[in-house]
């Protein structure tokens, strides 16, 4: 049975996304980006290519509910290091989570169906989130509102296709060769992306700084 995701507040003017059309297809991709790196800017383009999308969307969280937030820099502060991945009139960048009040992918894609409903949205994620997709809150409700693209991550390919997540909604999984038409698919509807590959992450760039260890 298909839990009902509260939306809140989810209609206020208050949220300030970026502009988009009815028809566009767009990709949204989720995270912390603490800190962005090459291998995002590697994904976002490779989405953008083989989706055919109008726009991507980089939307950066006010922190991801299963991790820790122990030294997480200010929203404002990780917008603006994005900016220097994001190129191109495309590539949105945008916070707008913390206006809408929830951390919760499942309520941010429940709004935009609603605020949006003749935009074509992708949810784009790596692959290492598949791997744990089943932790995450309403997952499966997130299957059933929008296409998935799951972009292939280094040693993470295997884990990934492995997980309960992948596992439950294996019937649902298209060949690449469909990428272009991803978005226009009903969902559930979700595929691999084969790309290349970046050994960036944002763990170890943290880890790299001085003065951590």
């Amino acid at each position: 049975m298909t839990r009902k995701i509260p939306l809140q507040s989810f209609g206020s003017l208050r949220v300030r996304t970026p502009l988009c059309l009815p028809g566009q297809r767009i990709g949204i991709m989720g995270g912390t980006f603490n800190p962005p790196h090459e291998g995002h800017r590697i994904a976002a383009e490779a989405a953008m290519k083989r989706l055919g999308l109008d726009q991507i969307w980089w939307l950066i969280t006010p922190g991801n509910p299963l991790k820790s937030h122990n030294g997480l820099p200010p929203l404002e502060g990780r917008m603006q290091l994005v900016q220097a991945f994001a190129r191109g009139p495309r590539m949105k960048i945008t916070g707008f989570e913390r206006e809408l009040g929830t951390r919760f992918t499942a309520g941010t894609l429940a709004f935009l169906k609603r605020r949006f409903p003749a935009v074509r949205f992708v949810w784009v994620m790596g692959a290492d989130n598949l791997a744990s997709f089943d932790r995450w809150q309403h997952w499966r409700e997130i299957a059933q509102m929008m296409p998935i693209a799951v972009v292939d991550r280094p040693g993470w390919r295997h884990a990934g296709l492995a997980s309960p997540a992948a596992q439950a909604l294996r019937r649902y999984r298209l060949p690449e060769a469909e990428a272009a038409s991803l978005a226009n698919k009903n969902p559930p509807a979700w595929m691999l992306l084969t790309i290349r590959l970046s050994g960036l992450s944002s763990t170890a760039l943290r880890t790299a700084k001085p003065g951590n260890g």
